[in-house]
This record gives structure tokens, sequence and C-alpha cells, in this order.
């Protein structure tokens, strides 16, 4: 089950900071957004935030899955309902940003449909204080993908 978190519930934090590992970046885009999690047995297994952007335009942020819950497809269902929450609010678009060293998670967006629009050159070093590495790469550019509902 995949649900809107309710203002008096507490932050799943630790989920949170898996897709990003700065608190300070996570909590102000949280007060701005919608945050939705996945349940299991009454358990929170995953996360995402819908952010608004611009005038029709919401972006994805914070997609993360807790790692013993990983590989059964919850992140698909979190990415496909984020589409159907966005097209159900009238969105016209909905991007999202993620790390160059993401491999797994480009894989994931371009097969629910996001395509690649744009890189942002060295995001991440300017962003973040600590080096980020996935996949034995070094996290440096953030790839842009959209799909136009």
């Amino acid at each position: 089950m995949i649900r809107m978190l309710t203002a008096n519930e507490q932050l799943p934090m630790d989920l949170l900071l898996l897709a990003d590992p700065s608190e300070e970046i996570v909590i102000d885009y949280i007060k701005r957004g919608y945050c939705y999690v996945a349940e299991r047995n009454g358990q929170i297994v995953g996360v995402y935030v819908l952010l608004p952007t611009r005038p029709h335009t919401v972006e994805l942020v914070n997609v993360a899955v807790d790692e013993q819950w990983q590989g059964q497809g919850i992140g698909k269902q979190l990415v496909l309902h984020a589409i159907e929450s966005a097209k159900m609010a009238q969105y016209k678009t909905i991007q999202l940003g993620t790390g160059n060293s993401s491999i797994d998670q480009l894989a994931l967006y371009q097969k629910c449909g996001f395509r690649i629009v744009g890189v942002d050159r060295d995001f991440f070093i300017q962003h973040y204080d600590e080096p980020i590495f996935e996949n034995g790469i070094q996290c440096v550019d953030m790839m842009r993908l959209e799909i136009v509902l």
C-alpha cells in the first residue's frame, strides 16, 4: 500500500537519507513537498517525495526502499505511483534528477518512461560537502530526466 504521509506522522528519515545523504537538504524539500510512503505489514518500507517546482511541473525526489525490501519491485511501484499522483494532480510534466553513478536507478526510471533531458555538471561536488560513491563510481553529475504527462 502506498499513501501520503500525514502531518502528525514522524518522517522516515532513515529511508530519506538512503536517497539523499544531506539531512539539511531533505528537511528543506520535505517542507515544500508531499511525502508518500509504501507500507508492508504495517511497516514503512519505501518513500518518495513530490515537489512542485514550477506551474504544471513537479519533481520526483528521494525515491528510497529499505535495504531489506530492495529487489522486490517496490521501487518501481513507488515511481509508477508518483507518475499517477502527478497526473491526478493535473501536472503536465514530472521531472527527476539522479546521480551519474546511480546505474540501477537510471535503468528503473527509463523503464518507467522517463527520458534523459540533460546533465547538471558537477552538481554533487558543488552541493555536498563529502564525496559520494556508488557502484565504485564517484557521483559527480546529476542526470536530469522527465516525462511529459
